[in-house]
């Protein structure tokens, strides 16, 4: 089965770094790889432009996404890849969206943030948007700089409040697959013991995953939930760390957070955001 993963890019170092990881992460699958391409990013803060100047910025966004297109193949002699190019009008969110839906794309693999982002912060407003309104396929975010390695250990933090499809639990499956991966558990002991739900929901979970390598890590309540995480991602030497973004989750309180606090979760490994 071809794989599809979208990959937005305002050709940007850490958007081409984003599609570089893409490439080496599928190299061994058939995907169809689109580049998706939004130009009202660039005049929103522009009024009364001409349809001449507008046209010219689409022509010149169209080259860009051609010559994209063209490097990503002669980088990437692999046969089993193929490339495609997605002009939007639409703003970046609204884009992303319907790309996803009109292609039906397995994933969107981006950077945490474009040109004009903020270093000390690793989701930029763009990431953001994508995150909080993409309510049907997984995004996959690819920390600045970040080189590639073989995923061979993804992260999975839970409470067990919450319970988990099947469906969810796709993507992490899709990647954990690609290079028989280990998937590593881990809840933070914020209770003597778990409830009855939780018990329920960690037996579900285990079913789920009978057919993949997996550990449970508990951990001591000793910190902040983000920087426990984030511990845990270096101590473990973790490839790819894992959440469901759902309402109240973790993830949706990060994103929710003042801008000046997002500085505490910096996992410095891609990040896979499941929709719920």
């Amino acid at each position: 089965m071809k794989r599809k993963i979208l990959l937005p890019t305002d050709f940007s170092d850490n958007a081409w770094n984003a599609v570089v990881y893409a490439l080496k992460l599928f190299a061994d699958e058939f995907c169809t790889f689109y580049f998706l391409n939004s130009t009202i990013l660039k005049v929103s803060t522009l009024s009364n432009l001409s349809n001449k100047l507008l046209k010219t910025m689409e022509e010149n966004a169209k080259r860009e996404l051609l010559a994209l297109k063209e490097l990503a193949e002669t980088s990437d002699a692999n046969a089993n890849h193929d490339f495609q190019i997605i002009l939007s009008s639409e703003n970046l969110k609204t884009a992303v969206t319907n790309a996803v839906k009109e292609w039906d794309i397995d994933l969107v693999v981006m950077g945490t943030k474009g040109s004009t982002g903020a270093k000390e912060f690793f989701f930029g407003s763009n990431t953001i948007h994508i995150i909080k309104n993409l309510k049907k396929c997984p995004v996959l975010i690819i920390p600045e700089e970040y080189d590639f390695n073989e995923p061979t250990q993804i992260a999975f933090p839970t409470d067990f409040n919450r319970f988990y499809s099947n469906m969810e639990l796709k993507s992490l499956k899709l990647l954990a697959n690609l290079y028989d991966s280990k998937i590593r558990i881990m809840h933070i002991n914020v209770e003597e013991e778990l409830d009855d739900i939780q018990k329920y929901n960690l037996v579900k979970l285990k079913e789920y995953l009978e057919n993949y390598e997996y550990t449970l890590h508990w951990m001591p309540k000793y910190d902040k939930k983000t920087k426990e995480i984030i511990d845990f991602v270096e101590e473990l030497d973790i490839n790819i760390l894992a959440m469901v973004n759902y309402k109240h989750s973790f993830i949706e309180k990060i994103i929710n957070e003042p801008v000046i606090k997002k500085i505490g979760f910096n996992p410095k490994v891609p990040f896979l955001v499941i929709p719920e």
